[in-house]
């Protein structure tokens, strides 16, 4: 479920001639019983509405007096946005020959063509009020105070994001609720620059058209969410063709270590940024430490606390980086079964976070070794799974990818790897992108994968130094000190462990693969640091160093470049 709410104005929109017909009324209800929330907003003073609809308490919040006032029916709680007119104001106005006139908490209104006394008034009184418009009324309100800004404090009150919110209404005043909420609609009797603006247009006029909406939201929620304003376009392809990605995908980047996929992930949390949506990164090998516009949770040698981050989505501003350095490589499955698990109530109540994005996705989401499948739910919206080893990857999860990013010269056989799993037909004569762009590819709405020059970080990143310098690197990937003749077996899982073990092992098994120039090849080929290996190069080439210097030398090059558990914050 994307679209957690429904915003509805009242006049031309869910009422007509300021009645609510029965079938509306049991329309909207009927999405409240599907678990959405409901809005009312409207340029109406409270009093007068509560006179012509007796039925507020169906809404969770209403927006009064055009997004000045904030009601909410289940507590009667009334809390002014805005502050109120002044009586000299009001006292000027119809000392001007303005009438009718009413006067609300903050809102003063009359009809046209009054508008031209007003503006005069405010200019000559020098204050700080404009003037909305709604099919002929005249509404007056202090400055930056619309519908917009109620629906905003409404939200606010209601822990939802307005991405998550379907937005209807038919007049002038409505076009800035309308621009803020993640799908906008114009009912089929709106104006026509409503309609003009509006993600869609309902084929029945008024409340008919909110009940068609009403239908809608619950028949194809996310198909609502394709509307331009919540895509991510990742980049586009030699046709200019953009490749984007929407609310309900479920997505997998994949491709060789060190090509590009913690990069491009990076990118994509840049451009959630830009368009507000919240994003949670899992990070089990400290790649994201230093994101932007992210709260880190976890520490290299602890778990992270799922209540703690729990509690910190739930703010909808605060994006996440979840460092799970912490959790042993046996235990990560468990931790994030758990974790999704949570999160996936989380997400059936509030839709967010919008996107998660899990590295490492073999990790968190093995290929079950005993036989049994993996506890999952028939949908994971807004999700991006990492990894180098789709094939080591659960089934389950794979057949819930939608779209898959395939990287590096390898990005064929990460297609043919992923159509094998799932069962697909691989496409024939793929080319392998260069080191700027990707394979993007929807199986089933696309015949093959095209080539898309990818969206690049705008940010400098720390690539894997803390997974390097304190966490756990795989078994094939460790530095194993054994010596001339394979006497011992002592591994080293990060470069912490190298420099200890370093230093307590003889002077002949040092030595031993000093001269074998192994330190800089594990530098080179598993840690993937040149810059270190050709540092450490120079030392085993170096005879007349004493076993001691040469340590001391490689040690000190380790640390000026990765901080160790004990040492200064990274």
């Amino acid at each position: 479920m994307y679209f957690i709410a429904l915003a509805t104005d009242y006049d031309g929109t869910l009422a007509h001639n300021g009645i609510v017909a029965d079938k509306t009324l049991a329309a909207i209800r009927k999405l409240k019983e599907a678990g959405r929330k409901l809005l009312l907003v409207t340029g109406r003073e409270l009093p007068d509405l509560k006179k012509v609809f007796s039925d507020l308490d169906v809404f969770d919040k209403v927006v009064v007096e055009n997004g000045a006032l904030l009601y909410t029916p289940s507590t009667g709680e009334e809390k002014p946005l805005a502050p109120a007119p002044s009586d000299d104001f009001v006292a000027e106005l119809k000392k001007r020959g303005v009438d009718p006139i009413s006067v609300g908490r903050t809102i003063v209104a009359t009809w046209e063509p009054h508008q031209a006394v007003a503006l005069e008034t405010i200019q000559a009184m020098g204050l700080g009020m404009e003037i909305v418009f709604n099919k002929g009324a005249v509404m007056i309100l202090p400055s930056g105070i619309n519908k917009a800004t109620g629906l905003a404090a409404a939200l606010a009150e209601l822990g939802l994001s307005p991405h998550n919110v379907v937005g209807i209404g038919d007049a002038e005043n409505d076009h800035a609720f309308l621009r803020a909420c993640g799908c906008s609609v114009a009912v089929a009797n709106a104006l026509p620059a409503v309609k003009e603006t509006a993600d869609l247009v309902t084929k029945g006029a008024r409340g008919r058209g909110v009940e068609q909406l009403a239908a809608e939201i619950v028949e194809r929620d996310h198909d609502l969410g394709r509307a331009p304003r919540n895509r991510i376009v990742i980049g586009r392809d030699a046709k200019d063709k953009v490749a984007e990605l929407h609310p309900a995908d479920c997505v997998l980047i994949a491709g060789s270590s060190g090509i590009g996929k913690s990069t491009l992930a990076t990118a994509i949390t840049e451009l959630c940024r830009e368009k507000k949506f919240q994003f949670c990164v899992v990070d089990p090998e400290g790649d994201y430490s230093e994101l932007e516009g992210a709260v880190n949770v976890g520490e290299a040698a602890k778990a992270p606390d799922i209540e703690q981050v729990l509690d910190l989505i739930g703010k909808p501003d605060t994006n996440l980086a979840i460092e799970a350095l912490g959790v042993e490589l046996d235990k990560r499955p468990e931790f994030f079964a758990e974790f999704l698990s949570q999160l996936t109530g989380f997400r059936a109540r509030y839709a967010r976070p919008h996107w998660l994005i899990a590295d490492e996705a073999h990790h968190m989401l093995p290929k079950p070794r005993d036989g049994t499948s993996l506890a999952l739910s028939n949908q994971l919206p807004g999700t991006i799974l990492i990894t180098v080893h789709p094939d080591a990857m659960s089934p389950e999860a794979l057949k819930l990818v939608g779209v898959v990013i395939a990287l590096g010269p390898k990005a064929s056989d990460v297609v043919k790897t992923f159509c094998k799993i799932t069962g697909r037909k691989a496409p024939a004569r793929l080319k392998a992108p260069d080191s700027d762009s990707v394979l993007f590819w929807r199986p089933g709405r696309e015949k093959r994968p095209r080539i898309v020059k990818a969206e690049k970080p705008k940010q400098s990143r720390k690539r894997h130094t803390r997974k390097y310098a304190q966490g756990e690197i795989d078994e094939a990937g460790s530095f194993y000190f054994r010596g001339p003749r394979k006497a011992m077996n002592l591994r080293a899982h990060n470069l912490m462990m190298f420099v200890r073990l370093a230093e307590g092992v003889d002077d002949k098994t040092w030595q031993h693969h000093l001269r074998a120039g192994d330190y800089s090849d594990w530098f080179r080929k598993q840690i993937r640091d040149d810059e270190l290996a050709d540092e450490t190069v120079a030392v085993e080439k170096d005879k007349k160093l004493s076993p001691e210097e040469s340590r001391k030398l490689i040690a000190e090059a380790v640390k000026r470049r990765y901080t160790g558990p004990a040492e200064a914050p990274d």
